[in-house]
């Protein structure tokens, strides 16, 4: 009897260490499952987040300097065909990289690119019409294709100040902040050239008098084989 009994314990204990064993993993499983339910349900939360977080306005501006930034570079492409001037082909290869920084904007906040690859070609019926005007204008003589691209970055440079003036979100300001640069630097390397070229004094065409003197005095060089 004594040794039934000592059975009968053996085997109870063994059921409570097997029920010990099937409680732990059945929490383990669900403190697993629980984790990986939070952790996908923040993936998602982000991603719409992401996707949502521009007003219609910053969007807009996106999507217009984007195809903005490509109407400089088609145009210095064109000129540089036509002119031979190499400042055309150097500020055009800058005009590619903030093409590439506005693309940017636009994949991270999964927007659709409204550029297209032909040269000359645009979504935006504004800077199509543009563009035409621009290279009949810059066609006439070399000296008209170096106001032209003057006139480009003087038209950049209003356009970033006023897409900066209704947005606060970093992303975008980093990036237009940027281009604003560029275009400063550009604009003093066309002006500069036109200067040298004809004994003339450039004359603001967009920008008041004032507004360009201060661009060109606190903006350092901004000349040389290659443009920011």
């Amino acid at each position: 009897m004594r040794y039934i009994g000592l059975v009968a314990v053996a085997i109870i204990a063994l059921l409570g260490a097997a029920v010990y064993m099937s409680l732990g993993t059945y929490n383990q499983t669900s403190i697993e499952t629980t984790t990986t339910s939070q952790v996908t349900t923040t993936t998602t939360t982000t991603t719409t987040a992401t996707s949502t977080s521009l007003s219609q306005e910053e969007i807009d501006a996106i999507l217009f300097m984007r195809e903005e930034e490509k109407l400089a570079r088609d145009v210095y492409l064109t000129l540089y065909d036509m002119w031979g001037l190499q400042i055309f082909s150097n500020i055009a290869d800058s005009e590619q990289k903030h093409m590439d920084s506005v693309l940017t904007l636009i994949n991270n906040y999964g927007l659709e690119d409204p550029a297209v690859d032909e040269i000359g070609v645009f979504t935006n019926p504004e800077i199509q019409e543009l563009y035409n005007q621009l290279i009949e204008r810059g066609s006439q003589s070399l000296e008209e294709a170096l106001l032209v691209g003057a006139l480009i970055e003087e038209k950049d440079i209003i356009d970033i100040n006023n897409y900066l003036e209704i947005t606060n979100n970093s992303d975008i300001i980093t990036v237009f902040e940027n281009l604003k640069t560029g275009s400063i630097h550009h604009l003093k390397a066309f002006t500069s050239t036109y200067e040298s070229m004809t004994g003339e004094t450039y004359q603001p065409q967009l920008l008041s008098v004032e507004e360009y003197q201060q661009l060109i005095q606190t903006s350092g060089p901004g000349r040389g084989p290659a443009y920011p």
